[in-house]
């Protein structure tokens, strides 16, 4: 039986608002297309009011709700809805008494995160941020969704301008503080990567009286960033010798990779499922948390050897296309340099024909141009055999690849796909990679159910 996660007492005790009735919740939700039955239905204002929202998560099965206007249903009158939210988080903070691991990075904050619910999940009751719930709004929704059991939160902030990951961080309060890197992703609304660096940083504005900030050692930011922090612990990881977590040695290989890791005086071996040397790094930053956290390291390791790519982030599928066996590398959800030179480098370790279909990267800014171009060293090191280009950006590549490389220049997804109709062979491998805007989410789905 689903446990009440809150009451309407409890609600209106920490919000001040004014309860309709009594009434239960078990869940919480700000969108009714994905709200579930005893959900707790709080209505956002923004574009537009989430207010005119509230019969139809009444109709379906909403718990309750919050309203700035009295109507006629389950209601807690407050004064402002967001306010309220978040002062649900902080009463759900408070009542587990939980440690608060909150992730930030141009690059693999979401793998991180994930991987970290599972590391703590070995120890321990887990709760994590659910997809890329990491802006103004999921932050404070993910907290107030965690039960009073929870012994380990693990969050992950995202932004897309200073200032915003600073909210956040004050928000959440969080004991350990990852950074996974630096990098030139929303260069759109910075005017260089050092700003990007600054406004990561805001994660520190948060961190607790002991709290612990986690650094990747082998980025040029780092120091930057450690210059900032004047009484907190830095716990660094990465290839440098003078990493706190020490990555000794690693092997890469097409089913996942072998790292040896040394962490003080220890040498924890570790194998992942996951392929890539970007997830050697992942690892090694999770166990800089487990380290930080004070668990059993070697239990830690033991749980990461179990993780598994997720859709549009590595994810890889046997498929049966017209009778031709290809290997789909789904990295669709969204796309920067770091990432997506990681993805390229991964299909190199494919053997068999390699094709990479890449789309444009967004918010790079001025110098996108010559980001975008930046990609043709990796292309050629990792010998892709044949790539497909969706978008103005992408499209220049074309001129500084060798011309039997380059297969098609498109538009869309949908083009795509016919690029790819005449272009694959049994035993391909085929990379997708691009930013979100472009949906080549869809493009994946089409091939896995064969329509090409």
């Amino acid at each position: 039986m689903t446990k009440v996660l809150w009451t309407s007492k409890d609600i209106a005790n920490y919000t001040g608002g004014k309860e309709s009735e009594d009434f239960d919740i078990f869940g919480i939700s700000i969108d009714t297309r994905t709200l579930q039955k005893g959900d707790l239905f709080v209505p956002l204002i923004d574009e537009r009011d989430g207010h005119k929202f509230i019969p139809e998560a009444i109709k379906k099965g909403a718990g309750g709700t919050l309203s700035i206007n009295k109507n006629s249903y389950k209601t807690i009158i407050v004064k402002n809805t967001y306010e309220a939210l978040c002062d649900i988080g902080k009463a759900a903070l408070e009542r587990s008494g939980s440690l608060r691991v909150a992730v930030t990075g141009s690059v693999g904050k979401t793998s991180v995160k994930d991987a970290l619910a599972q590391m703590f999940s070995s120890v321990g009751s887990t709760h994590k941020s659910l997809k890329s719930y990491n802006n103004k709004w999921g932050v404070p929704l993910t907290m107030a969704r965690m039960p009073g059991s929870t012994e380990y939160g693990i969050f992950e902030l995202g932004m897309n301008h200073a200032g915003e990951i600073s909210e956040l961080s004050s928000l959440l309060k969080p004991d350990i503080a990852v950074i996974t890197n630096v990098g030139e992703a929303h260069l759109a609304q910075f005017n260089n990567v050092m700003e990007i660096a600054d406004a990561k940083s805001e994660i520190i504005d948060g961190l607790t009286a002991n709290g612990i900030l986690i650094l990747n050692n082998d980025n040029e930011y780092s120091s930057h960033i450690a210059n900032k922090v004047k009484d907190k612990k830095i716990i660094t990881f990465g290839y440098s010798v003078t990493s706190d977590v020490l990555v000794v040695s690693y092997q890469c290989n097409v089913d996942g990779s072998n790292l040896r890791l040394k962490i003080n005086k220890q040498l924890i071996d570790i194998y992942i499922s996951v392929p890539g040397k970007h997830w050697v790094e992942n690892a090694a930053t999770c166990m800089a948390v487990a380290y930080a956290a004070g668990i059993d390291l070697r239990k830690a390791a033991t749980a990461l050897s179990s993780i598994t790519a997720q859709p549009g982030r590595g994810e890889q599928s046997l498929i049966n296309i017209n009778g031709k066996n290809i290997t789909l590398i789904d990295e669709s959800y969204n796309a920067n340099v770091v990432s997506t030179t990681a993805s390229i480098n991964l299909l190199g370790l494919k053997s068999g024909r390699l094709i990479a279909v890449l789309g444009d990267m967004n918010e790079l800014g001025k110098n996108e141009l010559n980001l975008h171009l930046s990609l043709s060293k990796p292309i050629k090191e990792a010998s892709i055999d044949r790539v497909i280009l969706i978008g103005k950006n992408m499209h220049a590549l074309k001129n500084v690849l060798p011309p039997q490389t380059h297969s098609a220049s498109v538009k869309c997804w949908e083009q795509a796909i016919i690029a790819l109709k005449n272009e694959i062979e049994d035993g391909d491998n085929i990379l997708v990679k691009g930013s979100n805007s472009l949906h080549l989410g869809k493009l994946v789905e089409a091939l896995k159910v064969g329509k090409i």
